[in-house]
């Protein structure tokens, strides 16, 4: 029985596994190919702007359309069929019913309240309150919209339909990019709570 588990309302053992091998696994998996596909997109945006910037090349992947491109569709492949494994096995395990809900308005407005006055307990790695909840299943929500519209910019007359879905290629584009911005800014939020609760790290690489 894992410290997720929970016996009479009360969360499991200090000790026990908190994250499953598999959750680790594809958790890092993850971790490579979205800032592989990070890179890269931003490598290939920089090829044809949709706003008056640009980014920066030393924070780019490919070194060229080409190059990005290749980087782009390879770490592309990774994300989908680790993700696929991870939504799967969320699903199959009962993990994403025990982590993710329920979230109620009354919890996210107390802990967001407690986020900000940086009394948010972590005491309990276990255990997400209602803040993670919502950052993870967006940032889920999100990787689903970025394959997809993704997928609509690079078959837009094969997959017509899904481009369609997304208001043409052109407004595919833009949800591309605002989705990969979401991304980017719950990796941000991920990362700063990682390096102040450092025990959070160290369960994702050990398991306890």
């Amino acid at each position: 029985m894992s410290a997720e588990s929970v016996i009479g309302g009360r969360p499991a053992a200090t000790g026990e596994i908190i994250h499953p091998l598999w959750v680790r696994i594809t958790h890092w998996i993850n971790a490579i190919a979205i800032l592989a596909m990070i890179g890269s997109g931003w490598q290939i945006y920089n090829a044809s702007p949709l706003f008056d910037f640009s980014f920066s090349k030393h924070i780019t992947l490919g070194g060229w359309l080409g190059g990005a491109l290749l980087w782009h569709f390879a770490a592309m492949w990774v994300l989908v069929i680790n993700g696929i494994v991870y939504v799967t096995l969320g699903l199959i395990t009962g993990r994403f019913r025990r982590k993710l809900l329920p979230i109620t308005p009354g919890q996210l407005f107390a802990d967001i309240k407690a986020a900000f006055t940086f009394k948010l307990s972590h005491d309990d790695l276990s255990r997400y309150n209602a803040v993670q909840k919502l950052l993870y299943t967006g940032v889920i929500l999100c990787g689903i919209v970025i394959v997809l519209s993704g997928l609509a910019i690079w078959k837009p007359v094969q997959l017509q339909e899904l481009t369609f879905l997304f208001g043409g290629y052109d407004a595919a584009r833009y949800v591309h990019f605002f989705a990969m911005a979401a991304i980017v800014g719950f990796l941000l939020v991920h990362v700063a709570l990682a390096l102040m609760v450092p025990k959070s790290l160290r369960a994702m690489v050990a398991g306890k």
